[in-house]
């Protein structure tokens, strides 16, 4: 039979204050907040955080809004965001130790020179990387009124974010001088506000009938 060990006052009250660790269950699971392009539903996210939304406009909670354009590849997007993220960190995080190891003569000054300058470019890189990312377009919106474009994109850290755009203020592409047959095209506002690029080669257009409400009939800039 196993001894009873009797514990001080002091030891049990220690022992009731420290916290538990997370079990196994908790280990497994999911990182939040990745892209997920399988199926329809626009709730389907890898992760149980819902998208940010800007300037999302009073009213648009109760209005059913209807897919008309997605690019899967937005997810790969995703997460080539999150790792250029990270590599950069990285790439910083290593600049004050190699400062460290010249002013005590065990790295040279070239070699110092060459990490200053891998972090410079990975620094730049990642804000050309991160302008073009958070503009790219994966999913548009528009509501049962056609009235209203939602425009769902990355952010910096390359999650999902969702922004709002009156369909009146779009600037259609038959007054523009981009081409469906380009990489990307621009979508733009008469009011000056944030440009989209989307692209019509590898993206898929669900709803010919209401996308040509917004962007113009594609036909006639063939």
């Amino acid at each position: 039979m196993r001894e009873m060990v009797s514990l001080s006052p002091f030891q049990a009250a220690f022992l009731r204050a420290v916290p538990r660790l997370p079990g196994p269950a908790a280990w497994g699971r999911p990182l939040h907040g990745l892209w997920c392009c399988s199926g329809q539903d626009p709730r389907r996210w890898v992760g149980n955080r819902p998208p940010a939304s800007k300037e999302k406009p009073p009213g648009t909670e109760t209005e059913t809004f209807q897919m008309v354009y997605r690019f899967d590849a937005i997810r790969a997007f995703g997460y080539l965001s999150r790792l250029k993220v990270a590599q950069t960190a990285l790439t910083v995080v290593a600049l004050p130790p190699g400062l460290y190891w010249y002013s005590q003569g065990l790295m040279t000054f070239n070699s110092l020179c060459l990490a200053g300058g891998i972090a410079g470019f990975a620094l730049a890189m990642l804000c050309w990387m991160s302008h073009f990312f958070r503009r790219l377009v994966g999913i548009l919106y528009v509501n049962e009124s056609g009235t209203m474009l939602r425009v769902a994109h990355l952010t910096f850290w390359g999650r999902r974010q969702e922004t709002y755009c009156p369909v009146a203020d779009v600037i259609p592409m038959t007054e523009s001088q981009d081409r469906p047959q380009e990489l990307f095209v621009r979508i733009q506002q008469y009011n000056g506000k944030e440009t989209f690029y989307l692209t019509l080669r590898y993206g898929r257009i669900l709803d010919r009938e209401r996308f040509t409400q917004v962007f113009g009939m594609l036909d006639k800039l063939k």
